[in-house]
Parts: structure tokens; sequence; C-alpha cells
């Protein structure tokens, strides 16, 4: 095979870890090495997109489409970080 697979991944990374790096401060009490604990969760909450170029999905997309995209971002993002933030604790009292 010639392709390059390298350049194929999915859409939804970097959204979501643009999202954690800004929601980060709202979440102070969440050590820093949990993150990617938060990335997974949020990750596993969406479905997949694979792609080879951004501009593959953003230049096809509505503006209704974007706005989805971005409440279903927000939304995995709020959970992920409830989520991780609630079993810290859980492990703490245990």
């Amino acid at each position: 095979m010639t392709d390059d697979f390298a350049s194929i991944h999915n859409y939804y990374e970097r959204p979501v870890m643009q999202a954690i790096a800004d929601a980060t401060a709202r979440y102070p009490q969440l050590r820093q090495d949990l993150l990617p604990d938060v990335l997974c969760v949020a990750l596993n909450r969406l479905p997949p997109r694979y792609i080879r170029h951004e501009v593959d999905l953003v230049f096809y997309l509505t503006e209704k489409e974007r706005a989805e995209i971005e409440r279903a971002v927000d939304e995995a993002v709020t959970f992920a970080f409830e989520f991780v933030q609630a079993r810290q604790a859980m492990r703490a009292r245990g």
C-alpha cells in the first residue's frame, strides 16, 4: 500500500482537547494527570468521525451541523470532567 494512513484521525480529537483546555479552570480540584482520562471519556461519548484533512469535514458542514458538533463536544467534556472527578472522589474515600 502506498497511501499515507498517518494523516487519518478522528475529527473530534482536536476540538475535545481544546474544550478540555478551556474548561480546566472550572475544575481546579481535578489533578492534571487525570486530564487524559477526561479526554478518553469525552471521546468515547462522541461518534467517531474519521477524516484525512480538517477541510474535508469543515467545508461541507452547515451552520446547524457546526452548532450541533460544538454542543455535543461541550456536553461530552462536561460529562467527562464530572465523571472523572466523581471517580477520583470515590477512590479518595475508599
